[in-house]
């Protein structure tokens, strides 16, 4: 009986004349369905082609016993075959796609992708132009061209792939192709800048440069999702690739170009934060991803794969962990220079709930940033405050904004944010 809820794969063998009944057994043994065997030839050889559609989960199990017949040659599609069988009022049973992939073939998928150098390359060379466009001109959109066309998540995955399979050899070269990539947008970013005289960093790049407390969330989460994509079947999720592509370079993309451009004018605070964030997305993606990997099946050795080394996979993981306690403790112990988003936003707070205290105005909005931070070598936020006078205040707009600029300092540096706060007030008049 076949399994219903399968994802299925076609598997076309090709074994010698006489053969085709064993491949056949195989397949009956592991529920295969619309099984069919033909007769060829080869030159001089007689050859038996042995037709298979076999559910996802069975698909390793299938190879593993196929490859003790001799002289077998075997085609996997990788794509998703819709197997019909009597009787025909099941058809919407029979083609549930519901199977995750098949680990050798998630494994098989990660080797293909580390082929061509020019055009990955390219691609990361063109990843920087529009990363730099988008950084100089301010122009959000262009950031998400950019992380389109990045080609970090392969590297990034295949990092995950090779830790869940203790293959040394594709860590190693995925690694060097996620490195070779990174420096190549860095590289381009910070020619760009050069020749063209930037001597200040662009809003864009400020905002792009501070890293948020809980920026490990994003290499977590970017991980997760581009292993369930890689191992769902088709069809079986109205997530694309390009999506969860996307999420990874979303992580990467930016920041790359922010190193470059930060080396480029001197900025090396901005360089540094753009530099810890890079490292800290290929500790969390890795972690995420190679775990999730693990858990759908990819072991060290399974079918047509035999390299794998069992401790690779823990020693992976131990120096992953190791790399993100470490990046982490480097984060908390230098504030605020890798925390200014949170800072920003918790300071935000501690403002908003001051001014409502006071009974002489009533807030209308306050916006606090960081900005740039070479004034006298001092890490400045920045408050910029509308309020708006209450009925039956005689107070001037002057004892206002003293009072207001003065309370607001000394709770923000009682608060021990580290920081020197420069406030701006605004007093806001309605129209009589």
């Amino acid at each position: 009986m076949v399994n219903k809820k399968a994802a299925m794969r076609q598997i076309i063998v090709q074994v010698p004349r006489g053969q085709g009944k064993a491949v056949l057994t195989i397949a009956q043994e592991h529920q295969g369905t619309n099984l069919a065997q033909m007769e060829a030839s080869h030159g001089d050889r007689s050859l038996d082609l042995v037709f298979l559609h076999i559910s996802n989960a069975k698909v390793e199990a299938v190879l593993a016993q196929l490859e003790q017949i001799s002289e077998a040659q075997i085609t996997l599609f990788p794509s998703g075959i819709m197997a019909l069988h009597p009787p025909a009022n099941q058809a919407a049973e029979q083609v549930k796609n519901v199977e995750f992939r098949s680990p050798v073939e998630v494994f098989l998928s990660g080797l293909q992708s580390v082929g061509s150098w020019k055009g990955f390359l390219g691609y990361a060379a063109l990843a920087g132009v529009v990363v730099w466009i988008g950084l100089y001109n301010n122009t959000t959109y262009l950031l998400t061209a950019a992380m389109l066309i990045a080609p970090f998540a392969g590297p990034a995955m295949n990092v995950a792939i090779a830790t869940a399979r203790g293959d040394r050899h594709l860590l190693q070269r995925s690694l060097l192709r996620y490195f070779a990539a990174l420096g190549v947008t860095i590289g381009v970013t910070a020619l760009l800048s050069l020749l063209l005289g930037q001597s200040t960093a662009t809003p864009q790049m400020v905002e792009r440069s501070q890293v948020s407390t809980v920026a490990l969330l994003l290499p977590i989460a970017a991980g997760a999702a581009g292993a369930l994509n890689l191992v769902q079947s088709e069809r079986s999720s109205l997530v694309s690739g390009a999506a969860t592509g996307m999420l990874v370079a979303a992580s990467l993309a930016p920041p790359a170009g922010v190193v470059g451009m930060a080396l480029a004018i001197g900025r090396w605070d901005m360089a540094t934060g753009g530099v810890f964030l890079l490292f800290l997305q290929l500790c969390g993606i890795n972690l995420s991803a190679a775990l999730l990997f693990r858990t759908i099946g990819l072991s060290t050795q399974g079918a047509r794969y035999n390299r794998g080394r069992k401790a690779i996979f823990p020693i992976s993981l131990a120096v992953t962990g190791v790399a993100l306690i470490g990046l982490l403790t480097w984060q908390f112990s230098s504030s605020p220079n890798l925390q200014r988003a949170s800072l920003a936003q918790r300071a935000n707070a501690e403002v908003q709930q001051l001014v409502e205290q006071e009974p002489a105005v009533q807030l209308v909005e306050s916006n606090v940033r960081f900005t740039r931070s070479n004034i006298s070598g001092q890490d400045t936020l920045l408050t910029v405050l509308y309020v708006q006078r209450s009925p039956n205040i005689a107070a001037s707009d002057t004892e206002i904004r003293n009072r207001l600029t003065q309370s607001i300092q000394a709770h923000l540096v009682q608060q021990e944010f580290n920081v020197t706060p420069l406030v701006s007030v605004n007093v806001l008049e309605p129209p009589n």
